[in-house]
């Protein structure tokens, strides 16, 4: 297997990425940040066996942040791919939080003291590298947890961790709830991680949605291929390995979960049925904007007066999408103005057809997600 740096001079000779300084930077970061965890740890002395001494301290790891369409997920794939030590876990930032939420709620149940260190330790145990994509703190449930919880995995369990968001440290869950707990965290990333801005001149997401026609008209296989394809482009995900597509599910809080058909690198698909068909509100609409960049939404009928629900679920939709810059791919039964012609709601509706129109400009969809 060649290595990182080679892995991402190849592409930029093959036109894939354009010559970037801070990019190639990131990559020399990354594949050094490989030797380093290659390498074979030293065997203690025999005084440090008797002494039961702590193993040496973990590589620093790398927090890569910057706007989008970057390149840091792509760094971060060479990264995953061309490691060759372990064990070693990629996952996107919100469903390993998903996760933690989950095995910290076993431990309560075992009534047992503090959860966080057998949690961590259970965590350190399966993987010694940890890569995030895509970090971001919307609640305070992470908040409050994210501080102990890290300084576990990295100081005292030598964990690395490399990470990207499309925020700096200091502005992570800014002016969120209790935020001083939260500060514990930043503290951690900026002592224990090297912090690498990648806000080159090229925006990959805009060059892949080059070209794209983000509302597809009538409902039927050929809107389907075109709304598939889309979805391959934008995640770099093989149409050849498309049975192994990754699927998701997303906390909407109180205990409950949405299952997410096709969940990858911040692309979610959902059927129009199950997101407005069901009885939903401001909230998990609000937690589907939040932790995706691109919402796919299918199979959208023409509605009618009986469809009432749907329509005020539908507007409330694509409040929460807009307001957090979401771009948005749907395959339709009408172009938005002939969606809901005549029925209770209409008047609210024009905002609805305004907001859809705008979604499919250029202007918009440069917008960074979450952008206000």
């Amino acid at each position: 297997m060649s290595g990182l740096a080679d892995r991402y001079a190849a592409l930029v000779a093959a036109g894939e990425l354009k010559p970037d300084p801070e990019q190639a930077a990131a990559a020399a970061r990354l594949e050094a940040l490989q030797h380093e965890l290659e390498r074979p740890a030293p065997k203690p002395g025999l005084v440090g066996r008797l002494l039961g001494s702590k193993p040496p301290a973990s590589p620093r790891g790398l927090y890569m942040w910057g706007g989008v369409g970057r390149g840091k997920s792509m760094l971060m794939d060479l990264f995953h791919d061309t490691l060759e030590a372990g064990p070693k876990r990629r996952a996107h930032f919100h469903e390993f939080m998903l996760d933690v939420h989950a095995r910290l709620r076993v431990e309560r149940q075992k009534e047992r003291g503090d959860p966080i260190p057998p949690v961590a330790a259970a965590i350190a145990a399966e993987a010694q590298v940890l890569a995030f994509d895509e970090m971001v703190v919307n609640n305070s449930a992470d908040a409050m947890i994210m501080g102990r919880l890290f300084t576990a995995l990295i100081a005292d369990l030598g964990v690395t961790v490399v990470t990207t968001s499309n925020r700096a440290p200091q502005e992570l869950y800014k002016d969120g709830l209790n935020r001083e707990h939260f500060l514990p965290f930043i503290a951690l990333i900026e002592n224990r991680l090297d912090v690498v801005a990648l806000n080159g001149p090229t925006d990959y997401r805009m060059v892949r949605m080059q070209g794209v026609n983000t509302w597809h008209v009538p409902n039927g296989p050929a809107a389907t291929a075109a709304v598939r394809e889309a979805f391959f482009r934008m995640t770099d995900y093989p149409p050849e390995d498309s049975v192994h597509v990754p699927t998701g599910s997303l906390d909407l809080g109180g205990g409950r979960t949405l299952h997410v058909p096709k969940s990858l690198k911040g692309v979610a698909v959902f059927s129009f049925k199950r997101l407005c068909g069901e009885a939903r509100g401001a909230a998990d609409y609000l937690a589907i904007a939040r932790n995706y960049h691109t919402v796919i939404l299918v199979g959208i009928p023409r509605l009618g007066p009986d469809q009432r629900n749907e329509a005020a679920r539908f507007v409330t939709l694509i409040d929460a999408l807009y307001e957090h810059k979401v771009n948005l791919i749907a395959t339709a039964d009408a172009e938005p103005a002939d969606l809901y012609p005549a029925g209770d709601g209409r008047f609210e509706f024009e905002r609805t057809v305004s907001r859809l129109i705008e979604m499919q400009s250029l202007d918009y969809l440069a917008l960074g997600h979450g952008e206000t």
